[in-house]
């Protein structure tokens, strides 16, 4: 609570602040400070570059690595000239955002300074204040929230009226992590960008391979969370292809997808004669991944029941089969999964508190692929390659709409959902460009782009039209084109049109629609 407090009371004093006559001479001579950022995702910071510019009075400049940055600075023979540098903690290539300040400072700069960080930590602001940070910022925010930020940075701590730094007549381009990136092109993952069959180049994603690294050396339990379709396994595989029991067995059970009655047997084995169908004895999950690495997918679906028994698991090292009293010891690591929020099943009463921090020793928590947006044209590139021939006859590219699109979706299944997307337009527009109609619907819904891309197809007229015609027109239309294309296969049709088979043929029955 102390360390809250100083933090509070830190950012309001850095706020009352006065201005200097320097301040008021840059003023009248109507110079606005310009603004650096600093920023290792080039796409994040291409997208916070371009807001501000299109949002501030003010030059923006923008920077990779700290070292380039500062090497440019010092360049500059007046070091008088003011500016608000807005900087990544967390940097790749050379020095950290922290260090970037210091250096600043001891070599005299004039400058405000915000700070951004993925991953926010009362360690990591309380360095940032003690520095004269104006403000610690963390990621994901909204652009808007920043652009007034630096405002009133430049505002506050460098003398500089806010109304002649705000472009008033602007749109916000909304949220960072929702935000639609344009003019991106499709880039081939490096080896750089792989990792145990994990693509990403984010900065989130480089702290999670990171992470999976040190929890690979050790022994302890791991719980891997975060939303379907993520990777989650490819984590846990990884935290077992790195560690000392990689030349032993990876054993996985999804407890989500056995039944609670079978699901007891399925983990610890049972013994002959111990329910009907037990005609001989059988080892459980735990026994056959003995040395090795035990995955439990979808922990949060464990039944209660079976939470105390796979705590008495954790606790004693040993395991007993269904009708067995003799405890069979066990030398096994603990990797578990868990798309559900689990301190909420716990306050809930849905799971054990005891269970969940026995699991919870060391957490990985995977981000959605619509907070990792920069890792989206990495990923169409590496699952084309993938799901293209040998010989590249079927291979598709895309149009830069297309592409835009893409990004500004908030891919609700992740990466997985983006796969299977490559792999249908692989497999139903080989050879072709991918325009946007050439996505599927879902795509379309709530993208500030398909308003744009319709009015191409169907301008209103002045006197208006009779949507319900329109749109029977267009349906029998696109039907009698998916037919076409198919040559009458009903089946393929309805692919093409993501309907069912049976919803396809009442349509062609209620139309009397025929090749």
């Amino acid at each position: 609570m102390d360390d809250l407090n100083f933090l509070h009371n830190s950012f309001e004093n850095e706020k009352e602040t006065t201005h200097t006559k320097e301040n008021d001479a840059l003023e009248s001579f109507g110079l606005n400070p310009k603004i650096i950022v600093v920023e290792d995702d080039k796409i994040l910071g291409l997208s916070i570059k371009k807001y501000l510019q299109k949002t501030i009075n003010c030059q923006v400049e923008l920077y990779t690595s700290s070292i380039d940055c500062l090497a440019e600075l010092l360049n500059n023979p007046n070091r008088k000239e003011q500016f608000c540098l807005v900087t990544d903690i967390s940097l790749e290539a050379g020095a950290d955002g922290l260090l970037l300040i210091d250096n600043l400072k001891e070599k005299g700069f004039n400058f405000v300074s915000i700070a951004m960080t993925g991953f926010a930590s009362i360690e990591n602001a309380i360095s940032a204040t003690k520095k004269g940070v104006y403000h610690y910022l963390t990621k994901p925010f909204e652009l808007e929230n920043l652009q007034k930020l630096v405002i009133d940075a430049i505002s506050d701590k460098l003398g500089v009226k806010a109304d002649r730094l705000s472009k008033k007549d602007l749109n916000s381009f909304g949220r960072l992590k929702g935000q639609t990136f344009k003019n991106v092109k499709l880039e081939s993952p490096t080896e750089e960008d792989m990792f145990c069959g994990m693509i990403g180049r984010s900065q989130a994603m480089k702290q999670v391979f990171e992470r999976i690294r040190k929890v690979a050396l050790t022994e302890s339990t791991v719980l891997i969370m975060g939303p379907s379709g993520t990777g989650k396994e490819l984590v846990a595989g990884a935290i077992h292809n790195l560690s000392s029991r990689k030349n032993d067995s990876k054993v996985s059970v999804n407890c989500g997808a056995i039944p609670k009655d079978l699901l007891e047997s399925e983990l610890f084995g049972h013994i002959k004669g111990s329910f009907t169908g037990a005609i001989s004895n059988r080892k459980g999950r735990f026994e056959l991944a003995n040395n090795g690495s035990m995955f439990l997918d979808e922990i949060g679906d464990m039944p209660l029941l079976l939470q105390v028994k796979l705590l008495r698991v954790l606790q004693n090292r040993t395991i007993e089969p269904v009708g067995s009293t003799e405890p069979i010891s066990i030398d096994t690591r603990v990797i578990a999964a868990t798309h559900r929020n689990l301190e909420e099943m716990v306050n809930e009463g849905k799971f054990r508190e005891d269970l969940f921090y026995r699991l919870n020793v060391i957490p990985i928590s995977i981000p959605a692929l619509k907070d990792r947006k920069e890792d989206i044209p990495l990923l169409l590139s590496y699952f084309v390659k993938r799901f293209i021939s040998a010989d590249g006859s079927n291979e598709i590219t895309f149009s830069d709409k297309a592409i835009e699109m893409l990004i500004d979706y908030d891919w609700p299944g992740n990466v997985r959902e983006l796969e299977n997307i490559i792999e249908r337009l692989v497999i139903l527009r080989g050879g072709s460009e991918i325009l946007p109609e050439d996505l599927p619907a879902k795509i379309f819904r709530n993208n500030p782009l398909a308003t744009d891309h319709y009015k191409h197809i169907f301008e209103l007229p002045k006197d208006g039209v009779d949507l319900k015609r329109v749109l029977s027109d267009i349906e029998d239309s696109l039907i009698l084109q998916a037919l076409s294309f198919t040559e009458g296969n009903k089946n393929q049709a309805s692919k093409l049109l993501s309907l069912n088979r049976t919803t396809l043929i009442e349509k062609m029955k209620k139309k009397a629609l025929n090749l």
